[in-house]
């Protein structure tokens, strides 16, 4: 029984070791009216390019496929 225990614990801290090393989290799309239907990179830097109202941080990665990154919904959202 002790090593049974023992075996559900090293694989409970295996598992959260490896969640807590999965990747970054990237912010997601807000669900609000000015993100609805944005779905290609140059609607997003119309307010998201250098100079706009909202621009990208200066370290920001130089990526043109902002959705690779940055998701719009959960799947847990889009089941309900």
């Amino acid at each position: 029984m002790k090593s049974t225990i023992g075996f559900v614990v090293f694989v409970l801290v295996v598992l959260g070791l490896l969640y807590s090393i999965s990747g970054e989290k990237y912010p997601r799309v807000p669900d609000d009216a000015a993100h609805k239907g944005i779905t290609d990179y140059a609607l997003c830097m119309g307010c998201h390019g250098p100079g706009k109202q909202f621009p990208m941080k200066a370290d920001h990665p130089p990526k043109y496929d902002c959705f690779e990154c940055h998701k719009t919904k959960r799947i847990r959202d889009m089941m309900r």
